[in-house]
């Protein structure tokens, strides 16, 4: 499989940016509106989120397409920490809110971890681990915020690229190969 180059990313890289990518970005806009699709997508995206993982570990880390200032580059290197870190972190949490909660975890339908069903009172969930489905409940929250300023900045910083830099960085993000950057 090609490597990512400053000319070119590879068509895993590009297929995994922009998957995880809407994904993210359609989670943290409905949020819990569609709680079972929300459980079933956040579920589904951490699959992609470790294949992300394992393969940016194994191709190395995106070349600049141009040298830019120090400190531009030590914002980017810290977006794109923050938007790894936060893709990981996101799903778990959320796991922890369902599944140490007692509501199980169903994908699509498909029951994945059953619910701890009340045997009093049906209606209710008893939570596994309460302080787990807490802790889990309080860093979804925080990190989903944390997201929303992330993603909005590397948005910001794709513009920027694009319109003022002048660069090829976006074009190479949608797969366009260039010879001149």
């Amino acid at each position: 499989m090609t490597k990512d180059s400053k000319q070119q990313l590879s068509l895993p890289t590009i297929i995994l940016h922009w998957l995880i990518a809407v994904v993210f970005i359609y989670l943290l806009i409905t949020e819990m509106s569609q709680p079972n699709l929300h459980k079933s997508l956040g579920s589904i995206v951490l699959i992609f989120v470790l294949i992300r993982i394992i393969w940016r570990l194994q191709n190395g880390w995106l070349q600049p397409v141009c040298r830019y200032k120090k400190r531009e580059h030590q914002l980017a290197k810290a977006t794109h920490w923050i938007l790894i870190i936060g893709t990981l972190l996101l799903p778990i949490t959320g796991l922890f809110i369902s599944i140490a909660g007692g509501h199980g975890l169903s994908i699509f339908g498909l029951n994945v971890v059953a619910e701890n069903i009340d045997p009093i009172n049906t209606h209710n969930r008893l939570a596994l681990n309460q302080s787990l489905a807490n802790v889990g409940n309080f860093s979804h929250k925080i990190l989903a915020n944390i997201m929303v300023i992330t993603v909005l900045l590397h948005i910001a910083g794709a513009l920027k690229h694009h319109f003022i830099d002048r660069d090829k960085t976006l074009s190479r993000m949608l797969g366009k190969f260039t010879n001149k950057i």
